[in-house]
């Protein structure tokens, strides 16, 4: 079946908080018969189940499935995504389509992989980097339409873009303090500055 990413408008009905019944572990067993990838669910609040009891297409539809997981990678970051999977009964999954989720967590991208979680700084530095670079693009688009309003625009745009850093170096250090158990503080405000930095990126867009 090739529903597509349409299947996400279906999720419109009646939906249960924090589903943890056996849909679970059978779409993610089916997930990774048809990625053949690792994948993992988060089993968190987002991990929800709406009863459907239709049909799509010739396919009867009990119930579907959606939250957030991960592809992981071995020494690699992992592929952060939101999931649907449809259900013909709560074991008897018939589809299954994911869609990146790029706002997730740096921290999550990371730390799925156990060979990572010993030295995740290098994966760190280089999201930093790379979400430094798509920033300076975004900058550099913004400053010429400053530029063409001239001084008073180009004044207040340098003086957002300095006060927007010295916010997010201060937010930083204050999260580095809330680390959590096993996570360095240090990697962790590096983890802070790729999602702000990340935010700011989409902003100036």
């Amino acid at each position: 079946m090739k529903y597509g990413a349409l299947v996400f408008l279906l999720l419109s009905g009646e939906v249960l908080a924090q589903y943890s019944g056996p849909a679970v572990d059978a779409c993610l067993a089916y997930a990774e018969r048809e990625q053949k990838q690792n994948i993992v669910f988060e089993r968190d609040q987002n991990l929800l189940i709406e009863r459907y009891t239709r049909k799509l297409g010739s396919q009867f539809v009990s119930s579907i499935l959606s939250g957030n997981g991960a592809v992981v990678y071995n020494g690699s970051p992992s592929a952060e995504l939101s999931f649907i999977c449809l259900l013909a009964d709560e074991k008897r999954p018939v589809y299954f389509q994911w869609v990146a989720r790029p706002n997730a967590p740096a921290v999550m991208h990371c730390l799925r992989d156990l060979q990572m979680q010993k030295a995740p700084r290098p994966c760190f530095d280089l999201m930093l980097r790379v979400v430094e670079q798509d920033l300076t693009i975004a900058y550099s688009d913004r400053f010429q339409e400053a530029n063409q309003r001239g001084e008073s625009a180009l004044a207040a745009f340098r003086k957002s873009n300095d006060e927007w850093k010295q916010y997010r170096d201060a937010e930083c250090a204050r999260r580095r303090d809330f680390a959590p158990s096993g996570v360095s503080p240090d990697d962790y405000a590096v983890a802070c500055s790729i999602d702000l930095t990340r935010r700011r990126a989409l902003d100036m867009r």
